[in-house]
This record gives C-alpha cells, sequence and structure tokens, in this order.
C-alpha cells in the first residue's frame, strides 16, 4: 500500500495507477486544472447543448440523475437557470424502509424549485433480498442497488427519447476509477466500466434471480446507447468552482437539508454526503476495512489540493475518523437484511483485508498501515 505524495489517496482504490512520480490521477487532474481556459469548457458545453436538441413534441432538452443531494441539486439548477435548458430530473427511490425523511425533503425540494421529476422504484423485496445476497457473497450489499442507481438514468432516457444525459463528477478524472475515462474529459459513455457496474448481472442470476426480476438493474448495453445515441456528459468537467463542499453551500443556500449526527458516526466531514438513507455510513465502514480507506479520506483529499488543510492535518483527521461507526445504523441495516449485529460482524471480520489490518483475539480491528506512509 502506497500513498499519493501530494494527497492521502492510497494506491488500493479499485482502478487508480499513479504516476511514475508518485501522484494520483485525482492530484494530476486538479493540477491540469489550473491551466484550463474555462471560458472555452463553457462554449463547449453550449455547443453540445446546439447539438442534441429536443425533438419536436418534447418538452424537456436533457435528463440529470438526482437523488435530491447537493450535486444534483446544483446540476438543476445550473443547467435550467444558468443555460436556460429544461431538465427532466430523474430520481432512483429507497424502498420505504431504507430512505430516510432527509431525502424525501430533499427531493421535494427539487419539485419546490420547479422542477419535473420522475421516480423510478424497484420492487421492494427484490430490492431487499438483492441487498442480503450482496453482503452474502461479497460483504456488499450495495453491489446491486448500485447497478439499479446507475441503470434508471439511461432506461428512462431511451423510454422518453432523451439523447442528453447529464452526470456530475468524472470518476476517472476526479476519483481516479482510471476505467472511466472516455474519449473527452466530459464524456460519460464509459461509466459502465467503473468498479461498480463492471461486475455485471451474472451474479445475481446464479443467487437463483430471474431476468424478469432484474429489469431495474440492467444498464443498456453499448448497442442501445449507439442506437438512441445517447451521450453522458459529465458536467463537473465545465464547473472550474465543482467541488464538494462548493456544490453543498450552493446547495444549501437553495433548501438543501443535511446532516445533524456527526463526523464520529458516518465519516462525514460537513454532514452533506448520502444523505437519502443511512445505509452508505455502514458500507464506508466495510470499504475501509477492504481497501484501508473510507469516507473521511475521500473528503480530506479534495481539501488538500484546494489548500485549505495540510497534508499532515488531514491525516490526523483521517486517523481519528476513517473508521466511523455508529451502532445505531449498523443495528438498523442488519435488521433491514435480516442478519444479528455478531453475524455482520462475522462476514466484515472475514472479509477483512489481512494485508491492510490485523483482527485480533478479542475481535478488534487494526490497521498495519500508518495513514499518509502505507505499509
Amino acid at each position: 500500500m502506497k500513498y499519493c505524495n501530494r494527497c492521502l489517496q492510497p494506491d488500493t482504490r479499485p482502478n487508480t495507477v499513479f504516476s511514475t512520480d508518485g501522484v494520483c490521477p485525482a492530484c494530476n487532474y486538479f493540477e491540469a486544472l489550473q491551466h484550463v481556459d474555462w471560458h472555452e469548457r463553457f462554449e463547449i458545453l453550449q455547443d453540445l447543448l446546439a447539438s442534441h436538441p429536443r425533438k419536436k413534441g418534447q418538452y424537456h432538452d436533457c435528463i440529470i440523475g438526482v437523488s435530491g443531494g447537493k450535486d444534483s441539486t446544483r446540476q438543476a439548477l445550473f443547467l435550467r437557470d444558468k443555460l436556460g435548458i429544461n431538465p427532466l430530473l430523474v430520481c432512483l427511490s429507497y424502498p420505504p424502509e431504507q430512505v430516510t425523511e432527509r431525502g424525501v425533503n430533499n427531493l421535494s425540494n427539487l419539485i419546490e424549485l420547479g422542477f419535473d421529476v420522475v421516480v423510478s422504484a424497484p420492487a421492494p423485496q427484490t430490492w431487499k433480498k438483492l441487498k442480503r445476497e450482496g453482503f452474502r457473497e461479497f460483504t456488499n450489499s450495495f453491489r446491486s442497488t448500485e447497478m439499479a442507481l446507475f441503470a434508471s438514468v439511461p432506461q428512462i432516457a431511451i423510454k422518453y427519447g432523451i439523447k442528453l444525459i447529464f452526470w456530475g463528477e468524472n470518476p476517472g478524472l476526479q476519483l481516479g476509477d482510471m476505467k472511466t475515462l472516455g474519449r473527452t474529459g466530459y464524456d460519460g459513455n464509459s461509466l459502465r466500466y467503473m468498479n461498480t457496474l463492471s461486475s455485471g448481472l451474472d451474479w445475481m442470476l446464479d443467487c437463483g434471480f430471474s431476468k424478469a426480476d432484474l429489469v431495474s438493474y440492467v444498464y443498456p448495453e453499448t448497442k442501445e446507447f449507439e442506437k438512441h445515441d445517447l451521450q453522458i456528459v459529465y458536467l463537473g468537467w465545465f464547473l472550474g468552482d465543482w467541488s464538494l463542499v462548493n456544490n453543498a453551500a450552493y446547495s444549501c443556500a437553495n433548501g438543501l437539508e443535511i446532516r445533524v449526527d456527526g463526523v464520529e458516526k458516518t465519516g462525514d466531514l460537513y454532514g452533506v454526503t448520502a444523505l437519502d438513507e443511512d445505509f452508505t455510513p455502514v458500507n464506508q465502514l466495510i470499504k475501509y476495512y477492504k481497501f484501508g480507506f473510507g469516507r473521511v479520506t475521500d473528503y480530506v483529499n479534495e481539501e488538500i489540493r484546494l489548500g485549505r488543510i495540510s497534508r499532515e492535518a488531514a491525516i490526523k483527521i483521517v486517523e481519528r475518523f476513517d473508521d466511523a461507526q455508529d451502532q445505531k445504523y449498523i443495528k438498523d441495516y442488519c435488521d433491514y437484511l435480516g442478519i444479528s449485529v455478531a453475524d455482520f460482524w462475522e462476514k466484515v471480520k472475514a472479509s477483512v483485508n489481512k494485508t491492510l489490518f490485523t483482527v485480533e483475539s478479542d475481535g478488534s480491528i487494526h490497521p498495519k498501515f500508518k495513514v499518509g506512509v502505507g505499509l
């Protein structure tokens, strides 16, 4: 395990490759941003919109995948209020047992701001069974639900005959998932190759689910994209001030409701991520034990690049909070999956990356690595 020389990105992030001088893709991208002609990028965006006009009889110019959170709220307002186009917002709704009141309020806020919203809601029992099987197979109950999340947007685009889809950040440039890089910095049609989507449906079929059960989880194939002339565009590529904190501040000023539960429970320094449900902090904890980094690492990396915190100060924050956890959230997560908390920890400890962590006889888990240094 090695860390980026500039931030705290570890090389254990799936699909990331450091440069020969030990710098992660996200830091290299941020450095390149300092020389960008943002006016030129704005012109490129305008040309993209002009090249994808709405069809006769259509009301919407494009589609945005939304949760009601900071990024989707910022995107929707920017496209409508800055560019004067009319987006259709598409939201994959969590089942009633999972969605938070905060999440419902934030989606309602988008509607109250004047946007048309289409809500997709996969069958709740299939959703729950898939989450249970995902945890059993991979110690990752989000493997299936993220498939549905990403699939819902192009599925709706095809049904509505809308060719242009806006997504937020480019995971290849801004996070380092290099398999998602497209033909240009804003081209999102390679999103299908990201770590989340690349697992496909085979494991679900192997668990006994039929293709009819999995309609909501099927990401359209490349030939479907080509047939319907779909284009995903990363809007974050065009915005010089695109960042976690800036998007949150902009969205809070427009009615976004944020978390108040605290970083020690969620690993969320500012309380502005995963607002629509409370199982994600549990998943982030599991990710930490698999890859050696959690939500806090992602936060401080951006803050380091923006010059708002030193690498040394960030190390202390990561050491303190990257394994953040809350017993209530873990218990709620277990109750939803129909397992005991003891079964949860048994499975998690069996999945711990033994290269990075030691599981002691008393059940405690300790990192072998030093944050910022590695193994």
